[in-house]
């Protein structure tokens, strides 16, 4: 089954010179972002699974694949660990 991010509706987000600055509201911190993050954070705000994404990152970038599953999984980990982001099924999909 397909899992995908949704971005916390607490996050503001700004682009500044190709990196992301987030403030989340709720703590009233701030977060960064270089351009591969970035590039990541684009993705899931249009929706793409995190297989998609993946992919996307694949084609785009001329990277080892493992290298890039480690690097997505703890990214992943730090905006879900920052509240950032929450992580669930595609909709419309049956968890069964």
């Amino acid at each position: 089954m397909s899992k995908f991010a949704t971005v916390s509706s607490q996050a503001i987000t700004q682009e500044v010179d190709g990196e992301t600055v987030i403030l989340d509201l709720g703590s009233e911190q701030y977060f960064s972002l270089d351009t591969v993050g970035t590039r990541v954070w684009q993705l899931i705000r249009e929706g793409k699974s995190i297989d998609g994404i993946t992919r996307q990152m694949e084609t785009e970038y001329e990277v080892d694949p493992v290298q890039l599953a480690g690097d997505l999984d703890r990214l992943f980990g730090a905006l879900l660990e920052q509240g950032l982001i929450s992580m669930g099924d595609l909709p419309g999909e049956n968890s069964d």
